[in-house]
């Protein structure tokens, strides 16, 4: 057991050394390695509990909540991913009859892709769960210490924004 290396995050590996590196960078590598421990636990109970990924549960719940449908475009634009992606995504929901496609009415290239009833039913079960899992990652902080995270990360998130707008690039 003593000569098993455990692979280290880099935000421990940054803790090692702190003096070589700025506080900001250290909070940086603190909000990332909290997002992957959280997205992979999600990740790990959405496939183990719903057989389903993480990217199609994404895009059930754009679906979910456009209850007339997105076109491939639009999905691919509000998750932030390729064209392609969304169409592979959208032809496994389909293929498990989760999703449904229709020609668009201004485009008949187009296709506008919803929830079927079955789609919305699942969704809605693995989306109460979830919520459920993340109130329990989440459980230590107090009503009190998530107000103030949630407070300080709106401060963080305005001041990325204003550093994106001075390069242009929001």
């Amino acid at each position: 057991m003593d000569d098993v290396t455990i692979p280290l995050d880099a935000e421990t590996k940054v803790a090692e050394r702190p003096d070589d590196h700025k506080t900001e960078l250290r909070l940086w590598l603190r909000i990332f390695t909290c997002k992957m421990l959280i997205e992979g636990e999600v990740r790990r109970r959405l496939r183990e509990q719903f057989d389903v990924t993480l990217p199609r549960f994404d895009l059930m719940a754009q679906l979910d909540r456009a209850p007339n449908g997105m076109t491939l475009g639009e999905l691919s634009q509000r998750m932030m991913v390729t064209n392609g992606n969304v169409t592979g995504l959208v032809d496994r929901l389909a293929a498990q009859k989760l999703v449904a496609r229709r020609p668009a009415p201004h485009d008949r290239r187009a296709q506008i892709v919803s929830l079927t009833a079955e789609g919305r039913k699942a969704f809605r079960a693995m989306a109460r769960a979830n919520g459920n899992w993340i109130a329990e990652i989440l459980g230590d902080l107090s009503p009190g210490e998530t107000s103030e995270l949630m407070r300080l990360l709106d401060k963080a998130k305005a001041s990325a924004r204003k550093a994106s707008a001075k390069r242009g690039t929001t």
